[in-house]
Formats: structure tokens, C-alpha cells, sequence
């Protein structure tokens, strides 16, 4: 077990149940290893548990990852909320607001993409459980961007939200391919534009 593997093990509560326990050491080391390179072994050490019991609450790795990608795809969903309740009434604040977070994130020093988009690359089996689980996840946010652009009455939505999506995705694979020094920025400039090039005067 790796030094930051331990890490992992020490921060554990054993308050927690075994299932979660299992579910956060899993979820720490698909996205920091890949999902490939980490086997139930290694996990159900690190978790301090064994073989048995993880198979007990996940009848498959499969099952696990999906669960893993699942359990990102609630989170990220209830940031819209949140940009509706810091913007009520104000869906061209929400679109700032969304836009601003997804600099920051992409701009992070610790960045290491989407790990929904990471785990496509990895997964490309189309019958493979997390695919679902990747695919509603995406669909579903590139249509709460177009509501979101509806909502603030620019022209064409649809085609507005397929850009600033596409640009978001090219900035979370530029990240790890160029780093992130001054991404942030350039994407928002470059959403700026686009979103200006939508506005009705």
C-alpha cells in the first residue's frame, strides 16, 4: 500500500459503514489512478475491509464504478440549484455564475479532468453499466445549459449551449494535455464571445 494509499486508509472514519467506506476509498482512487489500474483488491485493503464484504454491497467492480460516477453525477446536478437560489429570476447571472465555476475548476492546480469524461475514455463499452450512468449525466447537463440559455433569451439556445458545452469539455482535456496555467481565463473570454455573438440587441 502506497504511502497516499494509507493516507486514504487513516482518514477513514469507522463510523462510516463499510458500504461507504468502500464507495469513498473507491471514488479517491478511480479518479486519481484510473479506474483500469485499480483492482478490488487494492481497494477493499485500503478501505479496510476485504473481497468479501465489498462483493456483499456491490455485486461487480462495474457495479461499483457506476455507483462511483453515479454519486458524481447527484453532485454536480445540485449545483444548479445553486445557481438558481444565489441568482433567483436572474438566468443570465446563472449562466456568469455557472461559467466562473467552471473556470475555477478547470483552472484548479489539481485538476485532473472530468472524471465522467475519464471514465468514457477508459469504459468504451457501450453495455458497461457507468456508460449509462456517463451519457444521461452529459446529456442532462448540455440541456440544463440550454434552458439556461432559453431562460435568458439568447438567440438559438440550442446551438449556444453545444458551444460553450464543446469548449468546457476542450478545456478540461487542455488541462491535462498543456496544464491549466491561464485556462480559466481563456475560457471565459472565449464564452464571453460566444455568448455575445447569441445576445439580441
Amino acid at each position: 500500500m502506497s504511502t497516499a494509499e494509507k493516507r486514504i486508509s487513516a482518514d477513514t472514519d469507522e463510523r462510516i459503514s463499510p458500504r461507504e467506506r468502500i464507495l469513498s476509498t473507491a471514488s479517491e482512487l478511480f479518479y486519481r489512478h484510473g479506474i483500469r489500474a485499480v483492482g478490488v483488491e487494492t481497494i477493499a485493503e485500503v478501505a479496510e475491509t476485504n473481497k468479501m464484504t465489498l462483493y456483499r454491497h456491490f455485486s461487480s467492480k462495474d457495479e461499483l464504478v457506476a455507483e462511483y460516477l453515479q454519486r458524481l453525477a447527484e453532485k454536480a446536478k445540485s449545483s444548479w440549484d445553486r445557481l438558481e437560489a444565489d441568482h433567483p429570476g436572474n438566468p443570465s447571472a446563472q449562466l456568469r455564475a455557472w461559467l466562473k465555476d467552471m473556470a475555477a475548476h478547470v483552472g484548479s492546480g489539481d485538476e485532473r479532468g472530468c472524471p465522467l469524461a475519464n471514465a468514457a475514455v477508459e469504459l468504451p463499452e457501450k453495455g458497461h453499466p457507468a456508460r449509462r450512468v456517463i451519457e444521461a449525466f452529459k446529456t442532462a447537463q448540455r440541456e440544463r445549459l440550454a434552458q439556461l440559455c432559453a431562460a435568458a433569451a439568447l438567440a438559438e439556445p440550442e446551438m449556444l449551449a453545444d458551444e460553450l458545452f464543446l469548449l468546457l469539455e476542450g478545456a478540461r482535456v487542455t488541462a491535462q494535455s498543456m496544464g491549466t496555467k491561464g485556462l480559466g481565463d481563456r475560457l471565459v473570454r472565449m464564452c464571453e464571445a460566444m455568448i455575445q455573438a447569441h445576445t439580441i440587441f
